[in-house]
């Protein structure tokens, strides 16, 4: 029983001569697969003076058991040996020379000729000329190896070609020899030899070995002719297991004429059949094979120098695409009739299924796949299972089942960890299940799940991603434990329970206690890199708002007082075309700015999608374009909240335009850097401000009393400090004013101006008086410092002509206002020499500022 399957086997294989190269002795495993490779290079041999080609196949392992399946597929029969040796003194010759004797043992039955290269040896023993040993210094002075190889093909050809000729020679008297098969040997015991059935039985099996000598010989006319006559005399007696052997001899040699680039997705295409690629052809498609020209003079010409095919005969026994799958559905159930060909009918499923790939019949290809996984084999070893799976997930890749690739991968992966493995793999079993994740429609960019629309199923999915959490832990790797459930928690967090964010949680804080969470790149040793995961929902943020400073801190562009106002009013154009643009424009501008070195806020909407309290710690600005403190923040947010507002705040250090980004968070013990361009449905007013120099800052206390009430509403954009005071006519009474710099810059200017506000426009008088000379020698004012202003309360009233005067000015009263006090920028003015006092009608023309109220 062949135990053993090939799961690489593909219809082109057949046409194959098969090489086994192994070590004998001690040999490093480097050196040896050195040489191995520059001999399996040899692998295409043309015929000199003919058409033919010849295909070698390499194998540096091979069951016994299977080379006594070559009578029934001669492609399976191992007709070269080479083998490879260390041999340092004359002392060890003979006990190698010895093993080598032994080596051919093991395949002496089916062996065409044999190599014996020997590496170490020199002196007498290695000079001697011999055919069967090649002796070499060392494994870098060795550049006839593959002349040697040569050689050694040109015998394997001479070899199969005398076998070919004698045995499809019709000599007439001579009984045919029954081809059996191992477990048949037993059957045939007592036949009778001379019976009609028994004779066909022999001349069908022969027919159709001969057509397996032919395909190797590189004679594939011949072999379609000799598989059509042996496919007639088995069918005729029944012989089903032969007869699935010489339709699928049928099927690999038409694949071969029909897809001459192979099927089984190797590195180059192969040559044509019958003529159509001549040899430089050949070389130029095949650029990393060797080739050798084969001169075979020493045998006859009969079949050999021309090749008998015709395009006219070949088309007329070449199956067509369709008839080549109808055929090997016919073998297979041949086959199956055979508990003991179950590797052979497992592998043509394989090359059935190869071949469907290259025609697209996808659906066709997966009934062969399924017929292939529940095939019986013998009790398979784990790494044999793990190599089954894998090749079936390929196969079902090939033909597009991507889902159905994974799932058997999946298997694989399990297979590396069974129990019953004493040193269970887990480091192939992790890589292996990264290999599922595109057949899941999963990857482990957090950025392919942020568009909204999740892809793929759910629940497997998150099995997958615990899978790869518990690979890493045996792994003994925590900072892929917790790359991977933080993968899990923000992408399929729509999809857990209650009681699952609750189980992945606590994980994850187990895993963070010993291993952070960080937002830097992880690369595996494959070159695969895990990009980090931002918790981008932990928690939501719906709305981002930067915040104008308190009204006591803002900027105001300084106008002058006592100057004319300049229009700056400019043309205006309409122009449809930029219309939108500058929309969009206005929709981004934020019409404040920001102070260097004062305190500046960003407003938050947030809420809690988990079902217990959430705290985040750690919680700050991303900013870029100026140097910003960021002042973090630690949030408790309760159990599924609602809209919550946050507040985060910080303190540009330097100016210029500041762009807010996002924002980080710890959450869990997992660092993330979010940033407001992965947040989708995000509403903002706009994310860049100016940040304009620092500016001084005054405060400012009066000798007076507060008044009670305001007497004129403030515009939103001025600071008012009302105070109250009550004169009698010709009454005179001073107001103290402190001005004092609590900011970090000094202050530089004053301007003072008055303003008399009254519901009586006949009367007024000069109410206010003052003289900065004496305060603005005390500028500039450094920072903590105190100056001193005088202002001089004088009531002046004509109350000739006015009836009822005096209950007008109960009812009414007289306000007066005045003292505007601002220093914007950092400049010095020369001091007013003269302090008159504004009418009504110039005072109306003074901007926004600070005022002082006095009630009479």
């Amino acid at each position: 029983k062949m135990s053993v399957p090939d799961y690489m086997q593909c219809a082109e294989d057949h046409q194959t001569l098969l090489v086994v190269v192994q070590p004998i002795g001690i040999v490093p495993e480097e050196s040896f697969f050195r040489i191995y490779k520059r001999i399996s290079a040899v692998s295409q041999v043309n015929v000199r003076d003919s058409q033919r080609v010849l295909y070698i196949r390499y194998r540096h392992h091979y069951p016994p058991e299977n080379n006594e399946w070559g009578d029934f597929q001669t492609h399976r029969k191992v007709v070269g040996l080479i083998t490879i040796t260390e041999c340092s003194s004359a002392k060890e010759w003979p006990q190698t020379f010895e093993k080598f004797h032994l080596h051919k043992e093991m395949y002496g039955s089916t062996l065409y000729d044999s190599r014996l290269f020997v590496f170490g040896l020199q002196g007498e023993i290695a000079e001697q000329p011999r055919t069967d040993v090649a002796f070499y210094p060392s494994y870098d002075e060795c550049e006839t190896v593959e002349k040697r190889i040569e050689d050694f093909i040109e015998s394997l050809f001479i070899v199969l070609e005398s076998k070919r000729l004698d045995r499809a020679t019709d000599k007439s008297g001579d009984k045919i020899p029954l081809l059996c098969v191992p477990f048949e040997k037993k059957d045939f015991v007592g036949l009778d030899t001379d019976s009609r059935h028994y004779k066909k039985r022999c001349q069908g099996r022969m027919r159709k070995h001969v057509g397996d000598l032919c395909l190797q010989a590189g004679m594939l006319q011949d072999s379609l002719v000799h598989y059509h006559m042996a496919v007639e005399l088995l069918r005729s007696v029944n012989d089903f297991l032969w007869l699935g052997a010489a339709l699928e001899g049928l099927c690999s040699a038409s694949v071969i004429y029909h897809y001459p680039g192979g099927t089984g997705g190797k590195v180059g295409p192969r040559r044509a059949q019958g003529g159509s690629l001549s040899a430089e052809a050949g070389n130029r498609h095949r650029p990393g094979a060797q080739e050798v020209l084969i001169d075979p003079g020493a045998l006859t010409s009969n079949g050999i120098n021309a090749d008998t095919s015709a395009e006219i005969g070949r088309a007329k026994n070449c199956l067509s695409p369709e008839d080549i799958i109808e055929k090997y559905k016919e073998a297979i159930s041949y086959y199956g009739k055979y508990k003991n060909a179950g590797v052979i009918e497992l592998e043509a499923c394989v090359k059935a299924v190869r071949v469907l790939a290259i025609q697209k019949r996808s659906m066709e290809a997966s009934e062969f796949l399924q017929n292939a996984v529940y095939i019986n084999l013998r009790q398979l070893s784990e790494e044999e299972k793990i190599q089954r799976y894998s090749i079936l997930s390929e196969l079902y890749e090939r033909i597009g089942f991507h889902r159905k690739s994974a799932f058997f991968k999946r298997i694989a992966a399990m297979q590396c960890a069974a129990p019953s493995i004493p040193e269970p793999g887990w480091r192939a079993c992790y890589k292996l299940l990264l290999e599922t994740l595109p057949g899941y429609s999963l990857s482990l960019d957090p950025q392919d799940f942020s568009k909204g629309t999740h892809r793929g199923w759910a629940a497997v999915q998150m099995r997958l991603l615990h899978e790869l959490v518990y690979a890493s832990r045996r792994m003994g790797n925590p900072a892929l434990c917790v790359r991977h459930l933080s993968f899990l928690l923000q992408t399929m967090l729509d999809f857990l329970s209650d009681q699952e964010k609750k189980d992945v949680t606590q994980s994850l804080e187990s895993y963070t206690a010993k291993c952070p969470g960080t937002m830097e790149v992880i690369t595996l040793p494959d070159g695969l890199k895990l990009p980090p995961v931002p918790f981008t929902k932990l928690p939501i943020v719906k709305s981002v708002k930067l915040l104008n400073l308190p009204t006591s801190l803002r900027p105001h562009k300084m106008k002058s007082l006592l100057g004319q106002n300049v229009s700056t009013k400019s043309p205006f154009i309409y122009s449809p075309i930029i219309a939108h643009s500058r929309g969009e424009e206005r929709s981004k501008k934020i019409d404040f700015q920001w102070v260097q070195g004062d305190v500046c806020e960003v407003q938050l909407m947030v809420y809690n999608p988990m079902p217990f309290e959430l705290r985040v710690e750690n919680m700050g600005l991303l900013t870029t374009g100026v140097e910003f403190e960021s002042l973090p923040a630690a949030l408790s947010l309760p159990a599924e909240s609602g809209l919550y507002p946050v507040t985060l705040v910080g303190v540009p250090q330097t100016t210029g335009q500041i762009t807010v980004n996002g924002y980080h968070t710890s959450v869990f013990g997992v660092f993330s850097d979010c940033l407001l361009d992965n947040l989708p449905g995000v509403k903002t007013n706009g994310c860049t401000v100016e940040v304009i120099p620092a500016l001084p800052r005054v405060q400012i206390s009066t000798s007076l009393p507060r008044s009670a009430h305001t007497l004129q509403p403030s515009s939103g954009d001025e600071i008012s400090t009302n105070v109250s005071v009550q004169l009698y006519n010709g009454e005179t009474q001073q107001l103290i004013i402190k001005l004092e710099n609590i900011g970090t810059e000094p202050l530089e200017k004053l301007e003072v101006t008055a303003k008399t506000v009254n519901t009586k426009e006949k009367l007024y008088g000069d109410f206010l008086s003052w003289n900065l000379e004496d305060t603005l020698c005390q500028f500039p004012l450094k920072p903590g410092k105190i100056a001193t202003f005088i202002v001089n309360i004088k009531v002046k009233l004509d109350f000739s002509c006015q009836e009822n005067l005096l209950q007008d000015l109960s009812d009414d009263g007289i306000s007066v206002s005045g003292f505007p006090l601002s220093s914007p920028f950092r400049q010095v003015v020369k001091p007013r020499v003269e302090t008159k006092p504004l009418n009504p009608q110039e005072s109306s023309k003074v901007g926004d500022f600070s005022h002082v109220k006095v009630r009479e």
